[in-house]
């Protein structure tokens, strides 16, 4: 009488592939802070247009008459200055300049409609050599240099080349910033820290930390230029406390002449400025300038009730891409630097992901791939294995996968599988017979049996890795194959995993085999040099999961 085989002691290891997910890669819960509606109703239109035909006209002419005014002051604070940035202005030419400047400047607004709130106490240079101003909203954000007593600005070098504005803003000595220059930063960096360190001799510097306008619903990441002197910042908040908001002047929204203009058309339009205590950086926060920038952000935010986000202006960049592919322009906002410096990725890389995301989703015409998309994209149907996949890169569960998460998936999931090592044992699973190339009939077997789906079809995908044509893939085309499409060798390397696995689980749980016992009746699953018979001390796995 056969005894039965004892009962297992633990229960198989589950097939599912879940993966811890790091909090830190979380999705934002920061609406997009670079769109701002831009509709007005019926009545804020008809009071815009009716105050416009008298106040637009009469303040336009009243602005070009102060600049005109200002003009002087700006060129005597030039005329015979030495090299830009070399030497700060001093003595009388900078006491009667700047002293005309600045009344000129609150007339200037004033003129414009505002009525401008100031709290706080200004700092004094030997106090905080730094103004640190945020959210960065709009270009009426300037009234905070008259406001603080015309300090040096960090500007866009394209600025200085404006028309009156140009030339009163180079009497600043502003510090100059080119987003086109590589050694741009770099150079910012050293003259602010020159500037903030220079004793008093050169006025204070202020900085616009977020480097980029938004719609003040969420502080951004602080860019560390600021930061990096290790000098005390004071932090200066702006508010428009408005019922009509025409100021905000973001990526998406009311262009600049449209922000103008209604503003104009505003009988007045209040505003407030705060200077916050001084913040001075311990030691800690001296060696290490991102920590001082985010206490620093981490203060102003509660002072404003708004949450922290870690957009940047490379977001920007990758959401304007997003609108020439044809994408919803939110596709783009990633949090770039979190996950760049996370996943260690570059511009480029995520700009040509972007790419790719879009030739899939496209299709699906709202920004997301689903699982249809997804499969049509990888020319294989809807299965159980593609379908825990998709769950991989679907990290918030909603069944679509958003740029961020195609993202994260390839550089956590894909891009990990696709090494030289893995290609090979990829390249040597499916070629079956060991003679260095892999016939469609081996190909099919192994992606049949990789998927549960034995009449599948998979002559489309064959046809798309054989690149010459020959019926045959040799290692490169395999190779090449792989390298551009990363997502398959997720499916290649979690197919080896399942399959050990199974093998472990085979040698583990079922009875000894009998001498008349079959190979095929042991198992039915291919078996070559990477899928070798297992034996007691083969329990090692390939896996290329890890935690993102």
């Amino acid at each position: 009488m056969s005894s039965s085989p004892p009962a297992p002691s633990s229960p198989p290891p589950p097939r599912g592939l879940a993966f811890p997910r790091q909090e830190s890669l979380a999705s934002p819960t920061v609406l997009n802070p670079f769109v701002q509606e831009a509709r007005l109703d019926p009545q804020a239109k008809t009071r815009a247009i009716l105050f416009g035909l008298i106040l637009v006209p009469l303040r336009l002419i009243c602005m070009f008459l102060i600049l005109a005014m200002a003009w002087p002051f700006a060129l005597l604070a030039t005329f015979g200055a030495p090299e830009k940035g070399t030497m700060p202005l001093q003595g009388w030419k900078r006491k009667v300049s700047y002293s005309a400047l600045i009344f000129l400047g609150h007339v200037l607004f004033f003129v414009m409609g505002f009525w401008v709130k100031v709290k706080g106490k200004v700092a004094r240079p030997e106090e905080a050599p730094i103004f640190a101003v945020a959210p960065h909203s709009s270009f009426f954000d300037g009234i905070v240099c008259i406001v603080a007593g015309l300090p040096s600005t960090v500007s866009r070098q394209e600025n200085l080349m404006a028309p009156f504005v140009g030339r009163i803003l180079n009497s600043l000595q502003p510090v100059t910033v080119s987003r086109v220059d590589p050694d741009s930063r770099k150079n910012t960096i050293d003259e602010i820290t020159r500037r903030a360190t220079s004793g008093g001799q050169w006025p204070q510097v202020l900085v616009f930390p977020e480097g980029t306008c938004t719609n003040r619903s969420c502080l951004i990441t602080f860019k560390q230029g600021a930061f990096i002197p290790g000098v005390p910042v004071q932090p200066v908040l702006i508010r428009y406390p408005n019922k009509l908001d025409t100021v905000t002047w973001t990526w998406q929204g009311y262009s600049f002449n449209e922000a103008l203009v209604l503003t104009l058309c505003q009988l007045f339009t209040k505003m407030e400025v705060e200077f916050l205590p001084v913040h001075i950086p311990t030691d800690e926060e001296k060696h290490d300038p991102a920590l001082f920038a985010n206490r620093v952000r981490s203060k102003m935010s509660s002072a404003l009730g708004v949450p922290v986000t870690d957009h940047t202006y490379e977001d920007c960049r990758l959401m304007i891409s997003a609108g020439n592919l044809t994408l919803p322009m939110e596709a783009g906002l990633v949090e770039f630097t979190k996950i760049s410096k996370k996943l260690n990725l570059k511009w480029d890389n995520i700009r040509e992901q972007l790419s790719q995301f879009a030739a899939i989703a496209n299709a699906s015409k709202g920004g997301r791939i689903g699982i249809e998309e997804f499969a049509n994209y990888l020319k294989l149907p809807v299965s159980e294995v593609l379908g825990e996949l998709f769950a991989l890169f679907d990290r918030n569960g909603d069944g679509s996968i958003d740029f961020r998460e195609y993202v994260i998936g390839l550089s956590v999931l894909c891009n990990p599988a696709n090494t030289e090592q893995t290609i090979q044992m990829a390249f040597q699973l499916f070629d079956i017979d060991e003679d260095g190339i892999i016939s469609e009939d081996e190909f099919a077997l192994i992606i049949r049996s990789s998927l549960g789906l034995p009449d599948l079809d998979v002559s489309n995908l064959f046809k798309e890795i054989d690149a010459d044509k020959t019926n045959k893939l040799s290692y490169e085309e395999f190779k090449n194959f792989a390298l551009k499409h990363p997502e398959y060798a997720k499916l290649f390397t979690t197919y080896i995993e399942l399959q050990r696995n199974q093998m472990c689980i085979e040698a583990e749980f079922e009875p000894a085999a009998t001498p008349n016992t079959s190979v095929s009746e042991k198992s039915s699953v291919p078996r070559n040099k990477v899928c070798p018979q297992t034996s007691e001390d083969d329990h090692s796995s390939v896996s290329d999961k890890k935690e993102d």
